[in-house]
């Protein structure tokens, strides 16, 4: 019953009004990625129409992998554009980029992307906001990276309370790797707002090795989403490790799923 409700959703929005929104923690993406494993996250997000990178690689090394991957997916037969941030400027904890991919034919990128300034030296590595448009309608998704679990990563997300009012006309969506599970109690200032994740109970970290067929670790990568305004259609996220031979070459990829989104603005 849930798969035909889901379906009879999807069938209800016509696919030109829906937008695929994937996020994805690609591990010191531009330090050691070899051809191999470009041409399979390429092969992994080329079907998305936004595709929202976190821990890129702050040295020249970084936007050398993202203009690399945005190459391999113009080659495809779709045309793709890039942005790329510039070094995050909290502490010195990791410096980090982010970046954004975006099929042209599908969203129009709006004016320039920049990283979050009142909050720069609150939070390690501040949001990196880009604002899309698709059908006339305009979004804004802000690419994050917390700090790690070790180091409390509540003592930053907890600012995020106040973008949405900082932000007032901007349609948000935060998607990336938190470092904290959606159910953790930081959110619920987000979650009263009206913003919810867009996943529950899915774990997306990548455990060092498998105890049985329990791979993942933790529920550490969401979408979140303003309900107001923004109708969910599905989501999830993607096994990528079980196309490999073991846990160790999954996590030459990344030790972190990607998840997506499909969504359409009311």
């Amino acid at each position: 019953m849930k798969s035909f409700l889901l379906l009879l959703c999807l069938l209800s929005f016509p696919l030109w009004s829906q937008t695929k929104l994937l996020s994805w923690n690609l591990a010191d993406f531009g330090q050691s990625k070899t051809e191999a494993t470009m041409a399979f996250i390429a092969a992994t997000v080329k079907d998305y129409d936004i595709v929202a990178i976190q821990e890129v690689v702050a040295g020249p090394g970084g936007a050398q992998a993202v203009a690399a991957l945005a190459g391999i997916l113009n080659r495809s037969g779709s045309h793709w554009d890039y942005t790329i941030s510039d070094k995050t400027t909290g502490s010195a904890y990791k410096t980090e980029r982010y970046a954004f991919l975006w099929q042209t034919a599908r969203v129009k990128k709006i004016g320039k992307a920049w990283l979050e300034k009142q909050y720069g030296t609150l939070i390690d590595r501040e949001p990196y906001y880009c604002t899309f448009e698709k059908n006339g309608k305009q979004f804004t998704v802000a690419g994050f990276h917390a700090i790690t679990k070790n180091r409390q990563p509540e003592t930053e997300i907890k600012y995020f309370r106040f973008l949405p009012q900082q932000y007032p006309n901007r349609n948000l969506l935060f998607a990336g790797d938190f470092n904290c599970p959606q159910s953790h109690s930081v959110f619920n200032p987000l979650k009263k707002m009206g913003y919810v994740p867009a996943l529950t109970k899915q774990k997306t970290s990548l455990k060092k090795q498998c105890r049985g067929n329990d791979c993942l670790a933790s529920e550490f990568d969401n979408i979140f989403y303003d309900t107001q305004t923004i109708q969910i259609l599905n989501a999830g996220a993607i096994n990528f490790y079980r196309q490999f031979n073991s846990l160790s070459e999954a996590r030459r990829i990344s030790d972190h799923l990607p998840v997506w989104m499909v969504f359409t603005i009311q």
